[in-house]
Protein backbone atom coordinates (compact mmCIF):
# COMPACT_ATOMS: atom_id res chain seq x y z
CA UNK A 1 0.00 0.00 0.00
CA UNK A 2 1.03 3.58 -0.90
CA UNK A 3 0.14 5.74 1.97
CA UNK A 4 -0.71 9.78 0.94
CA UNK A 5 -1.65 11.19 4.55
CA UNK A 6 -1.22 10.74 8.15
CA UNK A 7 -3.17 12.14 11.28
CA UNK A 8 -1.99 12.22 13.86
CA UNK A 9 -3.69 13.28 17.80
CA UNK A 10 -1.56 15.31 20.19
CA UNK A 11 -1.40 15.03 23.46
CA UNK A 12 -0.30 11.24 24.43
CA UNK A 13 0.39 10.46 20.84
CA UNK A 14 3.00 13.30 20.16
CA UNK A 15 3.29 15.16 23.41
CA UNK A 16 4.27 13.08 26.51
CA UNK A 17 2.55 14.88 30.04
CA UNK A 18 5.44 17.19 30.39
CA UNK A 19 4.71 18.34 26.86
CA UNK A 20 7.47 17.45 25.37
CA UNK A 21 7.61 14.70 22.73
CA UNK A 22 10.26 12.07 22.14
CA UNK A 23 13.19 13.55 19.53
CA UNK A 24 12.20 9.74 17.16
CA UNK A 25 8.67 11.11 16.90
CA UNK A 26 10.40 14.19 15.21
CA UNK A 27 11.97 12.51 13.16
CA UNK A 28 9.54 9.60 11.54
CA UNK A 29 7.37 13.22 10.87
CA UNK A 30 10.19 14.57 8.57
CA UNK A 31 10.56 11.32 7.25
CA UNK A 32 7.10 10.94 6.00
CA UNK A 33 7.21 14.46 4.83
CA UNK A 34 10.07 13.77 2.95
CA UNK A 35 8.58 11.00 1.56
CA UNK A 36 5.75 13.19 0.04
CA UNK A 37 2.87 12.31 2.49
CA UNK A 38 0.42 14.81 4.16
CA UNK A 39 0.78 15.50 7.57
CA UNK A 40 -2.11 16.69 9.75
CA UNK A 41 -2.25 17.21 13.28
CA UNK A 42 -6.11 16.03 14.65
CA UNK A 43 -6.44 17.04 18.14
CA UNK A 44 -8.87 18.21 20.81
CA UNK A 45 -7.43 21.13 21.08
CA UNK A 46 -8.63 24.65 19.76
CA UNK A 47 -6.37 25.76 16.67
CA UNK A 48 -5.16 29.24 18.40
CA UNK A 49 -3.00 26.73 20.76
CA UNK A 50 -1.47 24.76 18.25
CA UNK A 51 0.86 27.43 16.26
CA UNK A 52 4.22 27.14 18.33
CA UNK A 53 4.15 22.89 18.02
CA UNK A 54 2.67 23.20 14.37
CA UNK A 55 5.48 24.86 13.58
CA UNK A 56 7.97 23.15 15.83
CA UNK A 57 7.05 19.92 14.06
CA UNK A 58 6.63 21.56 10.44
CA UNK A 59 3.17 20.62 10.15
CA UNK A 60 0.91 23.38 7.95
CA UNK A 61 -2.83 21.55 8.21
CA UNK A 62 -4.59 20.60 11.07
CA UNK A 63 -7.99 19.51 12.99
CA UNK A 64 -9.00 20.77 16.18
CA UNK A 65 -11.72 21.27 18.30
CA UNK A 66 -12.35 17.10 17.94
CA UNK A 67 -13.22 17.43 14.42
CA UNK A 68 -15.25 21.11 14.23
CA UNK A 69 -12.62 22.89 12.39
CA UNK A 70 -10.42 22.13 9.85
CA UNK A 71 -7.45 24.15 7.84
CA UNK A 72 -4.76 22.77 4.88
CA UNK A 73 -1.98 24.88 4.51
CA UNK A 74 -3.97 27.87 5.62
CA UNK A 75 -7.07 27.10 3.75
CA UNK A 76 -10.21 26.52 6.17
CA UNK A 77 -12.23 23.46 4.60
CA UNK A 78 -14.66 22.48 7.82
CA UNK A 79 -15.90 25.42 10.55
CA UNK A 80 -19.07 23.54 12.10
CA UNK A 81 -19.90 25.47 15.43
CA UNK A 82 -22.24 23.56 18.44
CA UNK A 83 -25.54 24.14 18.49
CA UNK A 84 -26.19 27.42 20.27
CA UNK A 85 -29.16 25.22 22.67
CA UNK A 86 -26.58 22.45 24.09
CA UNK A 87 -23.98 25.29 25.06
CA UNK A 88 -26.78 26.66 26.65
CA UNK A 89 -28.39 23.79 28.19
CA UNK A 90 -24.87 22.52 29.26
CA UNK A 91 -23.94 25.94 31.20
CA UNK A 92 -27.71 25.67 32.73
CA UNK A 93 -26.69 21.55 33.98
CA UNK A 94 -22.92 23.08 34.96
CA UNK A 95 -24.16 25.56 37.71
CA UNK A 96 -26.69 23.20 38.59
CA UNK A 97 -24.67 20.64 39.65
CA UNK A 98 -21.09 22.28 40.48
CA UNK A 99 -19.07 21.58 37.44
CA UNK A 100 -17.09 23.38 35.20
CA UNK A 101 -16.38 23.87 31.71
CA UNK A 102 -14.30 25.78 29.39
CA UNK A 103 -15.82 26.47 25.76
CA UNK A 104 -13.35 26.57 22.75
CA UNK A 105 -13.83 29.23 20.22
CA UNK A 106 -11.48 29.94 16.91
CA UNK A 107 -9.32 32.46 19.27
CA UNK A 108 -10.16 32.01 23.18
CA UNK A 109 -11.15 29.80 26.03
CA UNK A 110 -14.17 30.64 27.67
CA UNK A 111 -14.40 29.28 31.30
CA UNK A 112 -17.74 29.17 33.63
CA UNK A 113 -15.05 30.12 36.08
CA UNK A 114 -11.69 31.66 36.12
CA UNK A 115 -11.20 30.83 40.11
CA UNK A 116 -12.29 26.98 40.28
CA UNK A 117 -8.84 24.70 41.24
CA UNK A 118 -10.37 21.97 38.86
CA UNK A 119 -9.90 23.86 36.10
CA UNK A 120 -7.27 25.76 36.57
CA UNK A 121 -5.64 22.63 37.40
CA UNK A 122 -6.91 21.21 33.80
CA UNK A 123 -5.82 24.39 31.84
CA UNK A 124 -2.39 24.13 33.26
CA UNK A 125 -1.80 20.46 32.82
CA UNK A 126 -2.61 21.47 29.27
CA UNK A 127 -1.17 24.73 28.78
CA UNK A 128 -4.19 26.46 27.72
CA UNK A 129 -4.07 30.13 27.86
CA UNK A 130 -6.49 32.86 27.11
CA UNK A 131 -8.65 32.08 29.52
CA UNK A 132 -12.02 34.47 29.39
CA UNK A 133 -15.23 34.74 31.19
CA UNK A 134 -18.33 33.05 29.49
CA UNK A 135 -20.64 35.24 27.96
CA UNK A 136 -23.71 35.50 25.93
CA UNK A 137 -22.02 37.37 23.03
CA UNK A 138 -19.82 33.87 22.33
CA UNK A 139 -22.51 30.94 22.60
CA UNK A 140 -23.16 31.16 19.08
CA UNK A 141 -19.44 30.59 18.13
CA UNK A 142 -18.38 27.77 20.27
CA UNK A 143 -16.74 24.89 18.40
CA UNK A 144 -15.79 22.57 21.07
CA UNK A 145 -16.22 22.24 25.15
CA UNK A 146 -14.43 20.22 27.92
CA UNK A 147 -16.59 19.45 30.89
CA UNK A 148 -14.38 19.26 34.20
CA UNK A 149 -15.25 17.92 37.82
CA UNK A 150 -17.94 15.49 36.52
CA UNK A 151 -18.24 12.00 38.09
CA UNK A 152 -18.79 8.87 35.81
CA UNK A 153 -22.57 9.03 37.48
CA UNK A 154 -22.94 12.41 35.82
CA UNK A 155 -21.99 12.07 32.10
CA UNK A 156 -25.52 11.22 31.18
CA UNK A 157 -26.37 14.63 32.73
CA UNK A 158 -25.04 15.79 29.26
CA UNK A 159 -25.76 12.72 26.85
CA UNK A 160 -29.49 13.46 26.61
CA UNK A 161 -28.72 15.10 22.78
CA UNK A 162 -28.40 11.76 19.95
CA UNK A 163 -25.86 13.07 18.59
CA UNK A 164 -23.72 14.04 21.41
CA UNK A 165 -21.25 11.42 23.46
CA UNK A 166 -18.90 12.69 26.18
CA UNK A 167 -15.29 10.91 26.23
CA UNK A 168 -13.04 10.85 29.07
CA UNK A 169 -9.93 13.03 28.59
CA UNK A 170 -7.09 10.25 28.50
CA UNK A 171 -4.49 11.66 31.03
CA UNK A 172 -3.55 11.05 34.37
CA UNK A 173 -5.13 13.28 36.95
CA UNK A 174 -8.25 14.59 34.10
CA UNK A 175 -10.34 11.42 35.06
CA UNK A 176 -13.20 13.56 35.49
CA UNK A 177 -12.80 15.75 32.63
CA UNK A 178 -14.79 14.98 29.43
CA UNK A 179 -14.76 16.15 25.62
CA UNK A 180 -17.73 17.21 24.18
CA UNK A 181 -17.79 14.71 21.50
CA UNK A 182 -20.14 14.80 18.58
CA UNK A 183 -21.62 12.23 16.19
CA UNK A 184 -22.42 14.13 13.15
CA UNK A 185 -18.95 16.32 13.90
CA UNK A 186 -16.33 14.27 15.32
CA UNK A 187 -12.29 13.43 14.10
CA UNK A 188 -13.48 10.99 11.87
CA UNK A 189 -15.89 12.95 9.90
CA UNK A 190 -13.38 15.68 9.40
CA UNK A 191 -10.30 13.16 8.40
CA UNK A 192 -13.29 12.27 5.43
CA UNK A 193 -13.49 15.95 4.65
CA UNK A 194 -9.94 16.28 4.37
CA UNK A 195 -9.50 13.20 2.29
CA UNK A 196 -12.08 14.31 -0.15
CA UNK A 197 -10.63 17.76 -0.49
CA UNK A 198 -7.03 16.15 -1.04
CA UNK A 199 -8.69 13.02 -3.70
CA UNK A 200 -6.86 10.55 -0.95
CA UNK A 201 -8.11 7.18 -0.28
CA UNK A 202 -9.30 6.20 3.25
CA UNK A 203 -7.24 3.22 2.34
CA UNK A 204 -4.15 5.52 1.96
CA UNK A 205 -4.73 7.29 5.12
CA UNK A 206 -3.03 6.23 8.34
CA UNK A 207 -4.03 7.90 11.98
CA UNK A 208 -2.38 7.52 15.50
CA UNK A 209 -4.22 8.28 18.45
CA UNK A 210 -4.35 7.41 22.42
CA UNK A 211 -8.15 8.46 23.44
CA UNK A 212 -12.15 7.51 22.70
CA UNK A 213 -12.09 11.07 21.03
CA UNK A 214 -9.73 9.24 18.61
CA UNK A 215 -12.66 6.86 18.10
CA UNK A 216 -14.41 7.30 15.14
CA UNK A 217 -10.54 8.31 13.28
CA UNK A 218 -8.86 4.90 13.77
CA UNK A 219 -12.33 3.79 12.53
CA UNK A 220 -12.34 5.72 9.27
CA UNK A 221 -8.28 5.41 7.90
CA UNK A 222 -6.77 2.45 6.52
CA UNK A 223 -4.05 2.01 8.97
CA UNK A 224 -4.95 2.66 12.34
CA UNK A 225 -3.18 2.82 15.55
CA UNK A 226 -3.75 2.53 18.96
CA UNK A 227 -0.97 4.15 21.65
CA UNK A 228 0.43 1.63 24.14
CA UNK A 229 -0.72 4.37 26.78
CA UNK A 230 -4.07 4.20 24.91
CA UNK A 231 -7.38 3.94 27.13
CA UNK A 232 -7.75 0.21 26.87
CA UNK A 233 -11.28 0.49 25.04
CA UNK A 234 -9.75 2.37 22.41
CA UNK A 235 -7.56 -0.74 21.56
CA UNK A 236 -10.64 -2.96 19.46
CA UNK A 237 -11.13 0.40 17.24
CA UNK A 238 -7.43 0.08 15.96
CA UNK A 239 -6.10 -1.95 13.53
CA UNK A 240 -2.52 -1.90 15.22
CA UNK A 241 -0.98 -1.39 19.04
CA UNK A 242 2.21 0.51 18.58
CA UNK A 243 4.30 1.45 21.72
CA UNK A 244 3.49 4.69 24.14
CA UNK A 245 4.38 7.94 23.58
CA UNK A 246 7.32 8.18 26.11
CA UNK A 247 8.52 5.18 23.83
CA UNK A 248 8.37 7.18 20.70
CA UNK A 249 5.04 4.94 19.52
CA UNK A 250 4.61 6.90 16.21
CA UNK A 251 8.18 6.57 15.18
CA UNK A 252 7.51 2.50 16.05
CA UNK A 253 3.72 2.19 14.20
CA UNK A 254 5.53 4.19 11.52
CA UNK A 255 8.28 1.63 11.05
CA UNK A 256 6.26 -1.45 11.47
CA UNK A 257 4.33 0.02 8.19
CA UNK A 258 7.78 0.57 6.45
CA UNK A 259 7.66 4.29 6.76
CA UNK A 260 10.37 5.10 8.69
CA UNK A 261 13.79 3.75 9.18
Amino acid sequence: MTYQILFLDIDGTILKPDHTYHPKTKEAIAQVQELGMEVFLATGRPSHELSELAADLNIKSFIGYNGAYAMYKGKNILDAPMDPTIVKRYLAIAEEHGHDIIFYSSEDNFVTSLDSPPLIKFAEMFALSNLKPMNEDIIEHILGATLINVTPKEVSLYEKDDDIRLSQVNVNGAEQCYDVIRRSVNKGEAVKIALKHLTISAEASIAFGDGMNDKEMLETVGASFAMGNANPELFQYAKYETKTVADAGVFYGLKELGLVK
